[in-house]
């Protein structure tokens, strides 16, 4: 069950309307980072969780996401609010309402045109939400590691916005959910290593002889302790196959399946003495083997 306090999570502050910025702020609204995805990323995961512990975490988190969501979307439609009110009654001449609404030269006039100035779920370049953005794939060992990175993500975006705004009240606004998102990183990185072990994801061990195998495979060849250390076997220049095969493909196939791959075989072979007249041949001017 869910009940909706209408009032927000964190107070929003607007000092003037700003179209240009209200776009790319949709990119934490409707975007890849931003706080549907994860309250959709989250409230899934939870959905599935067998464990009542991470349930419980995954539901509260999706739940405050949501919240976000509606801090975000409030400060759009605060930022929007000068636009709207032109758009609907058209009370500026048309050059100034232009000017007004992509003040900041990106797409905000595309958004506020077709959405009245309010806050649609399309990302900054006005690309609508999309399930896609939602990675998880039912394995809590490799889902909490995306749930930090995504956080990690969302983090690096409100930094960027935070650059871009003068507004005190925004910026503020924008600081709170930025450091939400450290929160939120936190938490999941306590629930992943909760899990012992929790690498390599799965149940799945890998093969011993590859596991700690690192193939050097670009040149100049550089060391650090990603492939050096006693851990590690470092190959330099690896030839095929690393498995000691002759690194082709083959497969086993009934009889009735190879007469009639054969068949086929020679009915598609090419022959290479033809040098047949081709339609670029003959777009070129080339007719018969004359130059025209």
């Amino acid at each position: 069950m869910f009940t909706h306090n209408k009032r927000l999570q964190y107070t929003v502050r607007v000092a003037a309307p700003n179209p240009g910025l209200a776009n790319l702020l949709l990119e934490q609204f409707g975007g890849a980072q931003g706080e549907l995805a994860a309250a959709g990323r989250y409230f899934t995961q939870a959905l599935a969780e067998d464990d009542p512990g991470r349930k419980d975490l995954l539901m509260d988190i999706a739940t405050e996401e949501l919240s976000h969501l509606e801090i975000v979307g409030s400060i759009i439609v605060m930022l929007n609010k000068g636009a709207k009110g032109q758009l609907a009654e058209g009370v500026e001449e048309e050059g100034e309402l232009y000017r007004a609404i992509n003040g900041a030269g990106n797409d905000s006039h595309i958004t506020s045109l077709l959405y009245g100035a309010g806050a649609p779920l399309v990302n900054s370049a006005g690309v609508p939400w999309t399930a896609a953005y939602i990675d998880t794939i039912g394995e809590p060992t490799a889902d909490f590691r995306s749930n930090i990175a995504a956080e990690a993500r969302a983090k690096i975006v409100y930094e960027r916005l935070m650059n871009v705004t003068d507004d005190p009240g925004v910026k503020e606004a924008l600081g709170f959910l930025m450091t939400r998102e450290i929160a939120h990183q936190l938490s999941f990185e306590k629930a992943l290593h909760s899990i012992q072990p929790n690498f390599p994801q799965g149940k799945l061990p890998g093969m011993p002889e590859f596991t700690n195998k690192y193939f050097s495979m670009s040149e100049p060849s550089l060391r650090g302790p990603w492939n050096e250390g006693g851990e590690w076997e470092y190959v330099e220049s690896p030839t095929p196959a690393v498995d000691g095969g002759d690194g082709s493909a083959s497969v086993e196939l009934s009889s009735a399946d190879f007469d009639v791959l054969e068949a086929m075989k020679l009915r598609t072979a090419s022959d290479p003495t033809a040098n047949p007249v081709t339609g670029a041949d003959l777009g070129s001017g080339y007719v018969l083997g004359n130059d025209v």
